[in-house]
């Protein structure tokens, strides 16, 4: 009985298939308003000013950013709940994507909600004139908190990853922050 109840169990995993099937649409979604802005700029073009353009790139870089977002959350919510990608098969497909763990992911995750997080404030200060200040300390302060959140989550992984896999003889005075890139002191 135990052992039925704990395939049962394990075959839940495959109610998750709908739900990415569903972030794939969106991702379709998200295609065609990029198409739509693209078509509203080049329309707007020889009427517009140099702010406006940066405008409506940068909210093309917004979708851009989210949709890649969607994508990390597919390949990835696949490869560690549903079933193993074996990457020697898919040699043209990034190495991260039948590699990346759930740590990485939050990471990722993290890193790409800072990103856009950082494109709408960009928008809202290049647009200052259009946004109550209310808006503005609303849009840097949840900023800053994703920005925190973001280097806390780097270093609970840091500090779990060091306590894990202590270095053979002696610390290193850096450290790397996987998901996020660059090295800090």
């Amino acid at each position: 009985m135990q052992a039925g109840l704990e395939r049962l169990l394990f075959a839940t995993r495959w109610l998750l298939v709908p739900l990415y099937l569903a972030l794939a649409l969106g991702l379709v979604a998200i295609i065609a308003k990029a198409g739509m802005r693209v078509y509203s700029l080049a329309l707007q073009f020889p009427a517009s000013s140099e702010s406006d353009v940066i405008l409506g790139v940068l909210g093309i870089v917004d979708l851009t950013l989210t949709g890649s977002l969607i994508v990390i959350i597919i390949l990835s919510g696949y490869v560690n709940f549903l079933a193993q990608v074996d990457a020697s098969l898919h040699t043209e497909w990034p190495q991260w994507m039948a590699s990346i763990d759930f740590s990485e992911l939050k990471l990722k995750l993290m890193a790409s909600i800072v990103a856009i997080s950082a494109i709408r404030l960009l928008e809202a200060y290049m647009n200052i004139e259009h946004e109550s200040d209310r808006d503005l300390y609303w849009l840097a302060g949840i900023q800053i908190v994703f920005v925190v959140s973001a280097l806390l989550l780097g270093v609970a992984d840091w500090l779990g990853h060091k306590a894990n896999n202590p270095p053979p003889g002696q610390h290193s005075s850096t450290f790397t922050l996987r998901g996020i890139g660059g090295r800090f002191p």
